[in-house]
């Protein structure tokens, strides 16, 4: 059987979400995807009699996220041969996982269900302070010391809406070669001295948010026009666009599916 659940999780203390290799052996560094897997697997040796050093459940994840970024609703799936109650595994699953790790809504699904293939929408927010002062409790946010002038910032995000190439904001690091996107969502909301900019679209490249959010202070902090991101997005080259901004204030909101 396959079974779905969502993932919350704090990133600072993990090197991003999925486990990591280095010439077929596995790093040691704590991910994401080896936390949920050991948690699984203590669960399960009872019943499996399987040695602790392998990977009797592999977990899917509906996309990768890096060191420090954050997640409210991160989707995985697995597959396993037993039935699962629900409320008994996320509750014990909950006391496994390290304090900065939590699981909710597991479901059985289909087995076509794939949580990155199936994948309609992610919905990712990245929070920053505007203001020229540390506060004891600001944490690792970014802090943008000009100011910020909301109505210049949405105009230069409403550019991104739609299907285009987004080349200029991707890292070395993306694997795939389609670089085609369709944002169905750019916005930025003021709550005091706190600015939230809410991206949604089917898909996204390594490192876009973070490299569009980097654009959008670019364009703040010299004053450039708002259309500079439509010439950004056009150049197709990484270097027109602007810095890629720390992942701390990143989250993965939400994931959507058809069905």
């Amino acid at each position: 059987m396959r079974y779905a659940l969502e993932v919350q999780y704090r990133g600072k203390c993990y090197a991003g979400s999925q486990i990591q290799f280095e010439n077929g052996e596995q790093i040691a560094e704590p991910t994401i995807q080896g936390e949920l897997e050991k948690a699984i697997r203590t669960l399960i040796k009872s019943d499996s009699d399987i040695a602790d050093n392998t990977r009797p459940i592999k977990t899917i994840f509906s996309g990768r996220t890096d060191k420090g970024v954050n997640s409210l609703g991160q989707v995985v799936h697995f597959d396993y041969d037993k039935d699962i109650v629900a409320s008994k595994f996320v509750y014990q699953m909950n006391e496994i996982l390290p304090d900065d790790i939590s699981v909710d809504n597991l479901r059985i699904v289909p087995d076509s269900f794939h949580a990155q293939k199936s994948a309609r929408s992610r919905y990712y927010k990245y929070e920053l302070i505007n203001r020229r002062y540390k506060q004891a409790f600001d944490g690792d946010i970014l802090r943008v010391k000009y100011e910020l002038d909301v109505e210049r910032m949405q105009t230069a995000l409403n550019f991104l809406l739609g299907e285009h190439d987004f080349s200029s904001f991707k890292s070395s690091g993306t694997l795939n070669p389609s670089k085609v996107c369709f944002i169905t969502r750019a916005a930025v909301e003021k709550q005091g001295d706190r600015f939230f900019i809410h991206i949604e679209g089917n898909r996204f490249l390594y490192n876009m948010v973070r490299t569009i959010v980097g654009t959008l202070l670019e364009i703040e902090g010299h004053k450039l026009p708002p259309e500079h991101m439509k010439d950004v997005l056009e150049a197709r080259d990484r270097r027109k666009a602007g810095r890629t901004v720390s992942p701390y204030g990143l989250t993965l909101v939400r994931v959507e599916y058809s069905n």
